[in-house]
């Protein structure tokens, strides 16, 4: 039973830790990424459909994303969802394709996106203490003898160093991107 609970808490943090990257993923460092766009739905034939399933989205250059639409006829629409998706990106129509230019980032908005990153991983080790408490909870319902209810509790602490830890990286990389010019 104590194995089962370690599992399915070590299970949770896992999904925080990747719930975090997928964050910090939609906070640009000044380069263009695909990724950028994954939130943009298109009204494609009355349905919303994600971006990525009616046209494909390549880096041409370091700062620019080309958008080539499967179906020419959705250009319009394309452009009209990335607009509504206030991702502050300006599209260019060319008839063919749509290309948006990735704007230079200045030190103030630099620093400002380093600290949505911490916030965004300030609340990532909030989830992981809910995780703990909850877990020393469940240790202590299953009422074990006091030594196998320690090494419980201390198997999860261990397990919640470990992943602070990771965040903690996580947090210091995106850092690093965002103040690399």
């Amino acid at each position: 039973m104590l194995d089962d609970i370690l599992l399915e808490v070590e299970e949770k943090m896992t999904k925080s830790i990747e719930s975090l990257k997928d964050r910090l993923t939609n906070i640009r460092a000044g380069r263009a990424n695909p990724a950028m766009l994954d939130s943009v739905k298109v009204n494609y034939y009355g349905t919303d459909t994600p971006l990525n399933q009616v046209a494909n989205i390549s880096v041409p250059e370091a700062r620019k994303l080309q958008i080539k639409p499967y179906d020419k006829s959705c250009l319009s629409d394309i452009e009209k969802a990335i607009y509504e998706a206030d991702l502050g990106l300006t599209p260019n129509n060319t008839g063919e394709v749509i290309f948006i230019s990735i704007p230079e980032l200045t030190e103030d908005r630099r620093r400002e996106l380093v600290k949505q990153a911490k916030a965004m991983s300030e609340e990532a080790k909030i989830a992981l203490r809910n995780i703990r408490q909850d877990a020393n909870n469940d240790i202590k319902r299953l009422e074990l003898n006091e030594d196998e209810e320690k090494y419980g509790q201390n198997e999860v602490q261990e397990l919640i160093n470990k992943y602070n830890k990771q965040v903690e990286d996580i947090a210091a990389e995106k850092e690093k991107e965002l103040m690399t010019i």
